[in-house]
């Protein structure tokens, strides 16, 4: 199922487009749910997974980002 949202990490909003599946696979994060993501702030790509990692979270704000996805999308 494609998710689509936003979060706001210390000002920053960070638009996110995610597809999750009901059960974790090889494919996903960390073996987990979520087989795709990206992940914008300020209308650039910080963060995306494609069945594989194209970018990761490059600073802190997107790494909390990414995180509290993680937590509530992924397990």
């Amino acid at each position: 199922m494609w998710k689509e949202g936003s979060l706001k990490v210390n000002g920053g909003i960070f638009h996110y487009y995610i597809k999750v599946y009901e059960v974790g696979s090889e494919w996903g994060i960390d073996g987990g749910k979520v087989s795709k993501l990206m992940m914008r702030r300020d209308g650039k790509i910080v963060c995306n997974y494609d069945r594989g990692w194209d970018i990761q979270p490059s600073d802190p704000d997107t790494q909390l980002a990414f995180e509290i996805l993680m937590h509530s999308e992924n397990y």
